[in-house]
């Protein structure tokens, strides 16, 4: 016998994918083409390498601590993209130059937590729940969320990664999406099937909630079908790249299919290189950078709204290692680009490269927390307060990224 049980078991889908009645979807549709703040984090996993991500090229002592895997100058073979006479980017995050001359993109160098831990399991928990050296169940983006309105969308909160992030873990009740395309139920025949059974059910709560996650499940279904050409429409611009390109192609879709989206959070792996670091970080900063520009060019004049903010567990040693690569460090990039980002600039005090000024003698020093960073987003783009969402903390600097 056939149960429905069963039948989504073997469909590899779960009884509670389908117990979660989106009710977002009436309540997006009632809230009409409205434009609102949006905020995008992004967490770079492993611990990317902010040295040779944004170079300080007119230091000396910077080639003295890589031989072999420093980014050269500009100006030589494969070499750096000048952004100020001092730093310069990485020559496969070109595609960030024009949001770099049009004033879009800041940096903020030196950043990250005054907690020393190198271990990636505890530094990623202290940053996503926006403490140093203290575990909480809440994220900080989940508190950075403004009061839910009676007409709030279930989708204000959005993760796209493999797993729900601590960052959006708390009472948002973030929806967490890997694929849009996995809204899909299999074919026509299997969904027919599936919603006939949850259709024909006794319990009315269950047949109301079913017939709305297929009503859902065909919304989004059609905001995740592809451009008619490879990628999305851009032009010889930059394109979205791999699974980041694709989880930031989907970010996109939401904020500009007006469903709602207040928060959003997506994550790319891979930045853990103690060996053989400078092809890996070629391609994966390819990925990186085109798909963040994609992303802007992607969302246009919306981009006024959205603001985009980068980050890493921490950085990685001022010298490279004996396998061409690199070990766990504490001071990091940090990058903030939108329309009310006052780009054009690196923030924060440069605690140089010399012996004395490295932290424990090894690694960039942090003269920027990274929630003095994220403290100015939340007040100034998402107009909460800081304190609600980095208990304990005050911020010690305002930087003055964005305009009011």
């Amino acid at each position: 016998m056939l149960t429905r049980r069963s039948f989504l078991r073997a469909s590899g889908i779960t009884i509670g994918t389908l117990g979660t009645a989106p009710g977002w979807l009436m309540r997006a549709a009632a809230q009409g083409s409205g434009r609102r703040k949006v905020l995008v984090a992004i967490f770079q996993r492993g611990a990317a390498d902010g040295l040779n991500m944004v170079v300080p090229f007119s230091e000396k002592r910077y080639y003295e601590l890589r031989p072999t895997i420093a980014i050269p100058a500009p100006g030589a073979q494969s070499g750096a993209i000048d952004l100020d006479g001092h730093f310069a980017l990485h020559p496969s995050l070109q595609p960030l130059k024009e949001l770099w001359d049009s004033r879009q993109l800041a940096i903020i160098h030196a950043a990250g937590s005054p907690e020393s831990s190198r271990s990636h399991f505890d530094a990623q928990e202290f940053m996503e729940c926006g403490t140093a050296g203290v575990k909480m169940d809440q994220g900080w983006l989940d508190r950075a969320l403004p009061p839910a309105g009676a007409d709030a969308s279930s989708m204000r909160a959005v993760a796209m990664s493999a797993r729900m992030p601590r960052t959006l873990t708390g009472t948002s009740g973030a929806l967490l999406v890997d694929d849009l395309s996995k809204f899909q139920i299999g074919n026509a025949e299997t969904a027919s099937i599936l919603e006939g059974l949850y259709g024909s059910a006794n319990d009315a709560r269950l047949k109301s909630q079913s017939k709305a996650t297929f009503e859902a499940v065909r919304t989004m279904g059609s905001i995740a079908k592809p451009a008619a050409t490879p990628g999305l429409p851009l032009g010889n611009g930059p394109q979205y790249f791999g699974q980041f390109g694709q989880r930031l192609r989907q970010v996109a879709q939401l904020i500009k299919a007006d469903v709602g989206v207040e928060v959003a959070f997506a994550d790319i792996d891979g930045w853990d290189h103690h060996g053989n670091e400078t092809p890996q970080l070629n391609n994966l900063l390819r990925e990186f950078g085109n798909s963040l520009a994609a992303f802007a060019r992607d969302l246009g004049d919306r981009m006024a709204d959205v603001v985009v903010v980068t980050m890493s567990e921490f950085g990685r040693t001022a010298a490279e290692n004996g396998n061409a690569g690199t070990d766990h460090g504490h001071g990091d990039v940090m990058m903030v680009f939108g329309g009310q980002v006052k780009g054009g600039a690196v923030y924060g005090k440069w605690p140089g490269l010399e012996q004395e000024q490295l932290f424990e003698k090894r690694d960039l020093a942090v003269t920027t927390d990274f929630r003095d960073v994220l403290s100015e987003l939340v007040r100034v783009h998402l107009g909460q307060k800081p304190d609600n969402v980095f208990p304990g903390y005050a911020a010690s600097q305002s930087l003055g990224l964005l305009r009011a």
